[in-house]
């Protein structure tokens, strides 16, 4: 077969010309053969159109499949052309001695997607529909389904959609199969036709065992939409749902699975539903050793189910521990699932695990590996203390996104747990100089001016920050750090720091000065002749100038992408810094 696709020669469609025009049906079939392969790698052959339509006046069933696949590929593009077979399509529909025939211009006929030729198809798929032969009926079934795409109106005219109610009793489980997937494609656009009872499902289960694999999920999502309001009639399903579980096709094992978790809320007996999630946990768990792609669409899967019933899951949660060779996608659905299955008895061995998938090279693996650690903190009290410890192992190792990101997890925990880990503050407050991302900036301000009271040179570490990242006063602002103003002890200590040294801002207020505008800013940043940022302070009014710290109020000012920060240098000399924005404080 693999000659058919070897490069040819200019003369090629000549060549092809003379093999279809042949008498000998045998040169007819390897010029078809060889139509058929140059079209499957991508090569216009459509010229060879009537040449082909010629040879459809055969009663060899080979050379038949051949050419009705050449037009239905070509007849959108020929749509002129592809008229001239609807007479020998009809025909063969006719075909009394041969099924797979009829069934085959049947097929034909709704496949070749023209409207023109759906006009003269309606005749036939109405014959065929009550045709004796189930393989006919089954692929006249199908064919409804692409006609109403088509033509809407020709459907409902001829009463298609009422014939394919009328089906799903037939005796045939391959004909029900089809008329449910039929149906199905119909519903998405006309709505729901079928309503379901008791006699339809009896027939639905019995068509589900003989059914395709694919035509299975079909039946197994139409129950899923279905769920009856009586707990026998869902046990009676339940039943014949289980066996699929083992099917070989994750579609249906997963479609198997939505239905039973759909039924288990109409069963009222507590023992079955015990015995229904020990049934099912082993079909999702097998899902875990299929191909990458399976993987996650089961770990998302996993998730949803776990939302609803924790405790379905009940084996090792070593089963969800990342490979070595797993794609991204399929880790960080892992750590969801983890994350969700973590409780007091597996905590230490999930700890160990985050741990080490926080050192590995993926960065994104590192920072969801670290938010996984604190998301277990939060979920179990009673770990949190671990957890806390893994994190402050975490910010030791010194690299910068492992520290920052452990940073904005450890205020999440704060949040949490207030008031309860205040040991950790001074780990915390040595990583300062490791920051760089926003989000961590902003969890370090945070920090910062929870704990003003408790950490004693806050706000020096504060005008530290800011002076060595030249970090905008709106991340100040926006996490509503102004708690370090509420401590009139605070206040007073900012005016002694702030004394005038040597060299001082330009732009300080002088006490002979008038008041400053509201518009005025009234905070600076100044630095000593040495040009270390860790002696960069912030000047601000004297306490007894503010009755409360009522008298300041936030506004946040969104600028251009660069904006002037004003930063005074021993060479007294202004320094651009690029910020995102400005913020500033100002008194009411």
């Amino acid at each position: 077969m693999t000659t058919y696709f070897i490069n040819r020669k200019r003369d090629e469609i000549a060549q092809l010309k003379e093999e279809l025009n042949s008498l000998r049906v045998e040169e007819k079939r390897e010029g078809l053969k060889k139509i058929i392969a140059a079209m499957t790698v991508g090569k216009d052959v459509s010229q060879l159109f009537l040449d082909v339509l010629k040879c459809m006046e055969t009663p060899s069933l080979e050379l038949k499949k051949l050419i009705y696949l050449y037009i239905i590929n070509y007849s959108k593009s020929q749509p002129d052309l592809a008229l001239l077979s609807v007479n020998t399509l009809r025909k063969d529909s006719k075909q009394q001695d041969n099924p797979l025939l009829r069934a085959l211009a049947v097929r034909t006929m709704g496949c070749i997607g023209v409207g023109a030729v759906t006009e003269y198809l309606c005749d036939p798929l109405r014959d065929a529909l009550s045709d004796g032969d189930p393989y006919v009926r089954k692929t006249a079934a199908i064919c409804v389904a692409k006609l109403y795409e088509i033509k809407e109106t020709e459907v409902e005219r001829f009463g298609f959609i009422e014939k394919l109610v009328e089906m799903t009793g037939d005796e045939n489980a391959m004909v029900v199969a089809n008329t449910i997937v039929a149906l199905s494609e119909i519903a998405i656009s006309r709505g729901p036709i079928l309503k379901p009872d008791k006699k339809l499902l009896g027939q639905f289960m019995v068509a589900l065992p003989d059914a395709s694999e694919w035509s299975r999920v079909y039946i197994l999502d139409f129950l899923a939409g279905h769920a009856p309001t009586r707990a026998q009639d869902a046990e009676e399903v339940v039943s014949r749902v289980v066996p699929q579980l083992s099917h070989s096709n994750s579609a249906v094992v997963l479609s198997s699975i939505r239905v039973l978790i759909k039924y288990m809320d109409v069963l009222t007996d507590p023992e079955k539903v015990r015995a229904l999630c020990r049934k099912i946990t082993p079909a999702l768990v097998s899902l875990m050793n299929a191909e990458s792609e399976v993987q996650y669409i089961a770990l998302r899967c996993i998730n949803l189910i776990l939302q609803k019933r924790p405790n379905l899951i009940d084996r090792d949660v070593k089963i969800f521990f990342c490979n070595y060779n797993d794609p991204l996608y399929v880790k960080l659905g892992k750590l969801e699932v983890i994350v969700k299955l973590a409780d007091y008895k597996n905590i230490e061995q999930i700890l160990q695990e985050l741990k080490e998938y926080s050192q590995e090279v993926d960065i994104v693996m590192v920072r969801h590996s670290v938010q996984a650690i604190g998301r277990c903190a939060i979920k179990l009290e009673q770990a949190a203390d671990t957890c806390i410890q893994v994190l402050l192992d975490l910010i030791k190792t010194e690299i910068t996104y492992v520290v920052q990101e452990a940073i904005c997890v450890i205020k999440d925990i704060f949040r949490r747990y207030p008031n309860q880990y205040e040991g950790v503050l001074e780990e915390v407050c040595r990583s300062l100089k490791t920051l760089d991302d926003d989000r961590a900036k902003e969890a370090m301000i945070w920090i910062l001016g929870e704990y003003c009271e408790r950490i004693k040179n806050s706000f020096e570490l504060l005008c530290r920050f800011v002076a060595r990242y030249c970090v905008p006063l709106s991340l100040v602002v926006s996490t509503r750090r102004l708690r370090l103003f509420r401590s009139r002890s605070s206040l007073r200590q900012c005016s002694t720091t702030c004394t005038t040294p040597s060299r001082t801002s330009s732009f300080r207020r002088s006490s002979n000065s008038p008041r400053r505008s509201p518009t005025t800013p009234t905070f600076a940043t100044a630095a000593s002749s040495t040009g270390d940022c860790s002696r960069a302070t912030l000047t601000t009014p004297a306490a007894s100038s503010l009755p409360s710290a009522r008298r300041f109020r936030k506004t946040w000012a969104t600028s251009s992408r660069s904006c002037w920060t004003r930063c005074w240098t021993t060479w007294g000399r202004w320094r651009r810094c690029t910020t995102g924005g400005r913020s500033t404080l100002f008194p009411r």
